[in-house]
């Protein structure tokens, strides 16, 4: 059994005291190992971080970005092994893996131009013969803790973008699927990262709670749950780190009367059950204002659902494959369960899926309830599968209440003709990123997102600019140098320009 390790000052490294299986979503079956980090072997990556940093940090800003230009290549290069890695043990398809491993490479692109956006601000003269000007300097060692949703693309918003900044970075993967995320550290090492700069450790609770609490970590990201990101967030700061924590989502669409169905149907179907739905941006509620356009809705919906197909990941065919693991699986059910339970209508029922040739594999089908209520279990928490709900209104004001109320803000969409009420409703919603007409409103990588609410925890967003300042700390420098032919006494009252 094939024992996945971690990667510490350039080298990999299998130490443990534990592990835990590493699985095949598509067959239910175990495929690797993966060894679980000791407080030990994380605070021996951040030693070698630590070592690491000064001159990392005195490296030419220009050389920086140069190894990222390169590692770009290489992530290019590498694409279909990185991809078939994450559908291995994500059962993510190819096609959406290639996705999701476009929109990390974007945020390489991005950290490129360092020389551009660390490049500071420079006033002459703000007084007499005196100069000032700012700087943006590197924290030191910094960590990302990252879920298993996506394995390569949420690590390529932290650590390019940390790096290049001049920090040295540890990564804490999720332990479902950490083969990607390994390979991709090491291919930083071949685009001539120096050893010690970017460390990963594979690990549980322990792991994360050494990078939490050890004083040499200056900063923390995280993306995944709620209740994980509040504890991070929390624990974090209490040990004086600088932290962003982006959490849960209960992301809602609402469907006018003037919608155009046939683009709601379609969009719907790839941005509710694409990935399986553990996408912290799926469209898990659609909120119908008015019973006429709900039910012409559920019956199209109904309709395009038979036709999709899921399966494992290596047939380019499926639309979605499997969940991440047998208890997610159990969790996802759990919940159509209980809406049923509740009160609510399984319209399409995907509990009993098992594709032929895979039927052990951790699958559940496209999932359609109508007559959801705000007080039912599953809508108030978070499914993370393929399961889309319909809520119906009887108002645009009423489903912007139901979203307002909820207790996430991650993100939200609209789908109408009416100009006024998509500039209305993007206006005043309560949520961070919102799309009109467009499902999935994820910002492109020189745009900084984050949610609102219990969906982000920290003042600054993901990636982008706020990526540069998260990972960065100003230093603003005022200079005069003096003059044989300028002499001042003492001055006692608050310097100005008058």
């Amino acid at each position: 059994m094939e024992l996945i390790g971690h990667f510490i000052n350039g080298t990999l490294n299998t130490q443990h005291a534990r592990t835990q299986p590493v699985y095949n979503p598509s067959t239910g079956e175990q495929s690797k190992e993966v060894a679980l980090a000791t407080k030990a072997t994380v605070e021996e990556a951040i030693a070698a971080a630590e070592a690491a940093f000064p001159e990392w940090r005195n490296t030419p800003v220009i050389k920086r970005a140069r190894v990222m230009f390169k590692f770009k290549e290489l992530l290019e290069k590498n694409a279909e092994k990185i991809c078939q890695l994450i559908g291995e043990e994500h059962g993510k398809i190819m096609h959406d893996a290639a996705g999701e491993l476009q929109r990390g490479i974007e945020n390489v692109e991005y950290a490129c131009s360092a020389p551009e956006f660390l490049k500071g601000e420079f006033s002459k003269n703000v007084g007499p013969s005196i100069d000032s000007w700012s700087e943006f300097q590197p924290l030191g060692v910094v960590a990302g803790i990252t879920p298993f949703n996506f394995p390569a693309m949420v690590p390529l918003w932290m650590f390019p973008m940390a790096i290049v900044c001049g920090n040295t970075f540890i990564l804490k993967p999720s332990e479902r699927d950490p083969s990607s995320t390994l390979f991709i550290a090491q291919l930083m090492k071949e685009a001539g990262l120096p050893d010690g700069v970017l460390n990963v450790v594979n690990g549980d609770k322990e792991a994360v709670d050494t990078l939490l609490l050890d004083t040499r970590v200056q900063a923390v990201s995280f993306v995944g749950s709620t209740a994980i990101a509040e504890y991070i967030y929390k624990t974090a700061t209490a040990s004086g780190k600088r932290c962003q924590a982006l959490g849960g989502a209960k992301n809602h669409a609402i469907v006018m009367p003037d919608a155009d169905l046939d683009n709601v149907v379609s969009s719907l179907l790839g941005a509710a059950f694409g990935s399986s739905g553990e996408r912290c941006m799926a469209l898990s509620v659609a909120v119908a204002v008015g019973d006429e356009i709900a039910d012409q809705m559920i019956t199209k919906l109904s309709e395009a659902m038979s036709s999709l197909k899921y399966g494992p990941y290596l047939d380019k065919n499926n639309d979605f494959g499997p969940l991440i693991t047998a208890q997610h699986k159990a969790k996802v059910v759990g919940y159509i369960n209980s809406a049923e339970e509740q009160g609510a209508n399984i319209v399409v029922d995907g509990r009993d899926a098992a594709p032929v040739g895979y039927e052990n594999g951790f699958y559940v089908g496209a999932t359609l309830i109508d007559q959801v209520t705000a007080d039912m279990t599953s809508y108030k928490e978070e499914i993370f599968g393929p399961v889309l709900q319909v809520i119906r209104v009887s108002t645009m004001q009423e489903a912007m209440n139901l979203i307002d109320n909820h207790e996430y803000g991650n993100g939200t969409c609209i789908y109408t003709r009416d100009g006024e009420a998509a500039r209305y409703f993007s206006d005043n919603i309560k949520v961070g990123m919102v799309g009109v007409n467009i499902p999935l409103p994820v910002p492109v990588a020189y745009h900084s997102f984050g949610g609102w609410k219990r969906s982000l925890f920290g003042d600054l967003y993901a990636y982008g600019p706020d990526g540069a300042r998260f990972y960065t700390r100003r230093k603003t420098i005022t200079q005069r140098w003096p003059s044989a032919n300028v002499r001042e006494g003492a001055q006692f009252s608050m310097p100005t320009l008058n």
